[in-house]
């Protein structure tokens, strides 16, 4: 299965110093975006899920939840 990287979710969190990304029932932190973002490839090569496209600039990601 191959998805697009504009389809992944990435937020701020709360009350906390980081980021968090999410996609289909998979959830990862990080200090820095890029961190969140490298973390979630990782997880999604377990299962099997490619990401076809890069994200040139990864603040473009970031949603408000």
């Amino acid at each position: 299965m191959a998805i697009d990287a504009r389809r992944l979710k990435m937020f701020k969190i709360k009350n906390r110093r980081g980021y968090a990304c999410i996609f289909s029932n998979h959830l990862t932190e990080g200090k820095s975006v890029v961190e969140a973002y490298d973390r979630m490839l990782k997880a999604l090569r377990r299962s099997k899920i490619q990401v076809n496209n890069t994200v040139s600039n990864l603040k473009t990601l970031i949603t408000n939840i």
